[in-house]
């Protein structure tokens, strides 16, 4: 029986990144993915593009990627290092839960340099518990529960433990293909995106004794639980 596997990020690239290696190989068995970006991540643009005209191009980008997987992306409107941490956003983020009823939700953890990713990680924590719990006139479709776990990110290293391990192997070309589609991945001046995080696979994978795989983080009580996709 197919899933709906969500995974939630600060900016557009954010979870395509993390965790597009596991979206890419569940997808290839059958799984619906949806990718959430609470900001476009558009001031990160090149020198002859506008923020505006960026964060339209990120929004082509993420849609793309997502077609690839055969999935969806949805894109808020909050602008890149601005995403509020406030009750809106987490009713705003706890509907398009029960919208689209995953099974699982990926999303960032707790620490990061970039305010945006520590915002949301506790925003989607928050929606998460919401779109289980929530009875009211906010929310109109049906509770749905989801366990939340962390993405790898260099940005949110600190106290980072690669606890959970998935194999990833299978989606490997299909995500290499994919995340190309991102001007920032292929041509970022500040960090090799697309080395850093394609190596990573292998050096997971061979931890895991897969050939790839992405890892993600818990809270402590998640570790009495099982994880499977």
């Amino acid at each position: 029986m197919s899933k709906t596997i969500m995974a939630i990020g600060g900016h557009i690239g954010d979870m395509e990144l993390t965790t597009g290696c596991v979206l890419s190989h569940q997808s290839l068995k059958g799984d619906k993915v949806v990718t959430v970006a609470l900001t476009a991540g558009e001031r990160g643009n090149p020198k002859d593009i506008s923020v505006n005209d960026y964060r339209q191009q990120k929004i082509c980008e993420a849609k793309e990627f997502a077609q690839m997987l055969k999935g969806e992306a949805v894109v808020l409107d909050y602008p890149d290092g601005e995403l509020p941490d406030n009750e809106e956003v987490r009713f705003e983020v706890a509907a398009i839960i029960r919208k689209y009823r995953p099974n699982v939700i990926f999303t960032h953890w707790k620490n990061s340099m970039h305010k945006d990713h520590a915002n949301c990680h506790k925003i989607v924590v928050d929606a998460a518990f919401l779109a289980a719990i929530y009875d009211g006139e906010k929310l109109t479709d049906k509770p749905v529960w989801a366990p939340v776990y962390f993405a790898e990110n260099w940005e949110d290293r600190e106290e980072f433990d690669p606890y959970i391990f998935i194999n990833c192997s299978e989606g490997y070309d299909l995500w290499t293909s994919a995340i190309q589609k991102h001007w920032f991945i292929m041509n970022s001046p500040s960090f090799r995106y697309y080395d850093y995080y394609t190596h990573l696979t292998y050096v997971r994978g061979c931890l895991a004794k897969y050939k790839h795989a992405q890892c993600f983080n818990v809270f402590g009580y998640q570790k009495f639980t099982k994880m499977e996709l």
